[in-house]
């Protein structure tokens, strides 16, 4: 009997597991996607040209908010859960609601949906979103190319605009970033990669992306979303975990599950956290994970020029994903604001218009910084008239990617940038043992 499916997902981990465990299997029918977390990103349809010959019009991807509804509509027997950084309770809910309608709600093991390479991968991945995830992969590509070897990043998906012209993403140059039409979430994570002079891949079909990227790697770094677990089987996985919300790494889902498959536990941020707070988060992950080696790093935080702050009305601008779903209270922008002595901090709520003041009203959490979310050319817009509006002396902005390149203000943005600085040579001694 086909059973008929329906994948919740959020532009990512969805279609990866329709790709490699739906696609062309006859036992089911992946009936919908549901969308959620990411805005715009639904009432799409997953195209013929990705979806393969049993879904010879491709797939709808819906709102998840009527999950319920769609389920009856569409007879579904089974919800697969698949997007990440999500707190268990809502994951119960979700199944709860599955449950209710008649549907099976599964949660599908990470080993079930990974891909083997012909070349050795280093995972790294985080407990939540926003734990430093992406300056450890920095670190780790630059001491593999300071060995000798040539690493190639492989980025967690983001496809949030035309599906069928992003199935394989190559970004060697910025000049990629425009022609891909990435948004401000996008370029945060390609584009300090780029930079380094690493070339990246992302896109919708990570086997194809896979197949690419060995071309041109002598090792492959996984470099994770949220706190989703890889795609492509590692070799070594380092997973980090952030001490300022200790207690989130047994409570969220996937990121205890990565916690619990790491070679390696990164603590981070023990520069911002308390000593009560580390030895907090070392006994949870010990507890869940006794075989793994547990490290530390600080995250350092630096301006061009620190005079640029000190003594200034400052507003501050935080990579969108880390204070909104991801929960931050704040981020670099606002640690670089009280290291070079900003004289005041200046309100975001009180100048933020149309789409900015949409995603403030939702997240309550957020207090006075701005997150830089770009998902559309609206939410640019609403940025750069938000920041315009804004009286201050100068922007103190933290988002990976250069606003400058994005949106032209009328006053100056002061780029904060932020690198994983580990305690002692733990970390780069296991990485160079690895490649040796």
């Amino acid at each position: 009997m086909v059973q008929r499916v329906i994948i919740l997902g959020a532009a990512g981990r969805d279609f990866h597991n329709f790709n490699v465990l739906f696609r062309s299997n006859e036992r089911y029918r992946v009936v919908a996607f549901t969308a959620n977390q990411i805005p715009y990103i639904s009432n799409r349809t997953y195209p013929r040209s990705l979806s393969g010959r049993l879904y010879p019009k491709g797939i709808s991807i819906h709102d998840e908010s009527k999950l319920a509804r769609i389920i009856k509509d569409l007879r579904a027997d089974v919800c697969v859960m698949a997007y990440s950084d999500v707190d268990y309770n809502a994951v119960m809910t979700k199944a709860s609601i599955a449950n209710a309608a008649g549907a099976d709600f599964w949660l599908i093991a990470p080993d079930k949906t990974m891909l083997r390479s012909k070349k050795k991968v280093i995972a790294v991945c985080a407990v939540r979103t926003g734990c430093g995830k992406s300056q450890t992969a920095r670190y780790v590509s630059r001491i593999v190319r300071d060995a000798g070897r040539n690493a190639v990043i492989i980025r967690h998906p983001m496809p949030y605009g035309i599906l069928a012209d992003e199935s394989v993403e190559r970004f060697e140059t910025l000049d990629d970033l425009d022609r891909y039409k990435t948004t401000i979430e996008e370029r945060e994570d390609y584009e300090p990669h780029i930079r380094n002079g690493f070339v990246v891949y992302a896109g919708v079909d990570y086997e194809r992306i896979l197949r690419k990227a060995e071309k041109e790697a002598d090792i492959i770094i996984w470099d994770g979303g949220n706190n989703d677990a890889p795609f492509v089987r590692p070799d070594l996985l380092i997973t980090v975990a952030d001490p300022l919300r200790v207690g989130d790494e047994l409570t969220y889902y996937p990121g205890e599950t990565v916690a619990r498959m790491a070679d390696v536990l990164l603590i981070n941020k023990v520069n911002s956290a308390s000593r009560a707070e580390i030895s907090r988060e070392k006994k949870n992950l010990r507890t869940i994970n006794k075989r793994a080696k547990i490290l530390t790093a600080r995250s350092i935080v630096s301006v061009e020029n620190p005079s640029d702050i000190r003594g200034r009305k400052v507003l501050l601008v935080e990579d969108g994903p880390t204070i909104t779903h991801g929960g931050m209270r704040f981020g670099a922008a606002s640690v670089a604001a009280k290291a070079y002595k900003a004289r005041e901090i200046a309100d975001a709520r009180k100048y933020a218009v149309g789409e900015i003041k949409a995603a403030l009203d939702k997240y309550r959490h957020i207090k006075r910084e701005l997150p830089a979310v770009g998902y559309s050319r609206k939410e640019i817009s609403d940025l750069r008239a938000t920041l315009n509006r804004a009286v201050c002396d100068v922007v103190v902005s933290a988002t990976p990617t250069d606003l400058n390149r994005i949106i032209k203000i009328n006053k100056k943005i002061v780029q904060v940038s932020y690198e994983l600085d580990p305690v002692g040579a733990t970390l780069e001694r296991e990485i160079k043992n690895f490649i040796e």
